[in-house]
Parts: structure tokens; C-alpha cells; sequence
């Protein structure tokens, strides 16, 4: 179970970064950048997924958003126990990916909230968006730099064990 040793990890920690910085409330930014192009319909279905997207968001979360939090927590509390208390690397690698990512979700949360409140739309709309995915991406790299020093002082602390 050498993670951090493992070239698939690090191919899924890229995908992972690389998916959640394209979907921008489960809506592609190449769509965002051709509504700001070239308008009319584009930018009418560009309105209508994001409303889709925002209602089912904060659907789930008046619903059952408590219950979330406290699973996520759960699930987030018992990796750093295995990960740093009991020395497992694998829930080391899976904390790196997953926390960050938590991060995520709560943006996307948050992002929602300020669509539904504001009834933005147009331009205003496609500048949240790329707001978004600024913070996504900004999240992502500070994710993929901890991941990487983390990973690279593992490869080199059990490697000098020899074991």
C-alpha cells in the first residue's frame, strides 16, 4: 500500500484536480467561455444548467446537509487517525485527495448560495463562474504542492529505512 511510490496516485491526483477545475458547479468552463463569445442560446443554456445545477445543490443541502457534514467529518477524522496516528500511508494519500476536495464542495456550496440570492445572470453569472474556478484551481495547487512535499518526505524517509 505505497501510495505516495505509486504512479497511479499521482495520475489520479492530477485527474482529480483537472476535473474538479473544468466543472464548475457540474457545468464545463469551455461552456462559460463560449457563452461569453458568441451569446444568444449559448449563453440562455449556459443560464439554464447553472439554475438546474444550483437548485439540485442546495436541494441536497437544505435536505440533507447536516447529515453530510457529519459524514464527511467522520470520514475525514478517522483518515487523519489511520493516516497520521496509526501510520497508514494509504489513508494518508486518500486524506490529500479528499480534504482538499471537501474544500471544494463547501465553495461549491457557497458559490450556489450567492447564484440563488443574487439571480445572477449574464455577465455577472459568467464572472462568478470563473471566480469559482480561480478558487478551485488555487485550492487545487496548494493541494497538489502539500501532496507532493508530503509524498516526496514519505519516498524519502522510507526509503533511507530501507523498507
Amino acid at each position: 500500500m505505497r501510495s505516495f511510490s505509486n504512479l497511479w496516485y499521482w495520475i489520479a491526483l492530477a485527474v482529480v484536480w483537472s476535473t474538479a477545475s473544468h466543472w464548475v458547479l457540474g457545468v464545463p468552463f469551455d461552456m462559460v467561455a463560449r457563452a461569453r463569445k458568441s451569446g444568444g442560446q449559448t449563453e440562455e443554456d449556459l443560464e439554464d444548467l447553472v439554475r438546474i445545477n444550483v437548485n439540485r445543490f442546495l436541494y441536497i443541502a437544505r435536505l440533507s446537509g447536516l447529515w453530510l457534514l457529519g459524514l464527511v467529518c467522520f470520514v475525514l477524522t478517522v483518515l487523519v487517525l489511520l493516516g497520521w496516528v496509526y501510520d497508514i500511508e494509504f489513508a494518508q494519500a486518500v486524506f490529500l485527495l479528499a480534504f482538499p476536495m471537501s474544500l471544494v464542495g463547501a465553495l461549491n456550496l457557497s458559490t450556489a448560495r450567492l447564484i440563488e440570492r443574487d439571480q445572477l445572470s449574464g455577465e455577472g453569472l459568467r464572472r462568478r463562474l470563473t471566480r469559482h474556478r480561480t478558487y478551485t484551481q488555487a485550492v487545487g495547487m496548494l493541494a497538489i504542492f502539500v501532496t507532493a512535499m508530503w509524498g516526496m518526505y514519505q519516498n524519502l524517509s522510507i526509503g533511507a529505512l530501507g523498507g
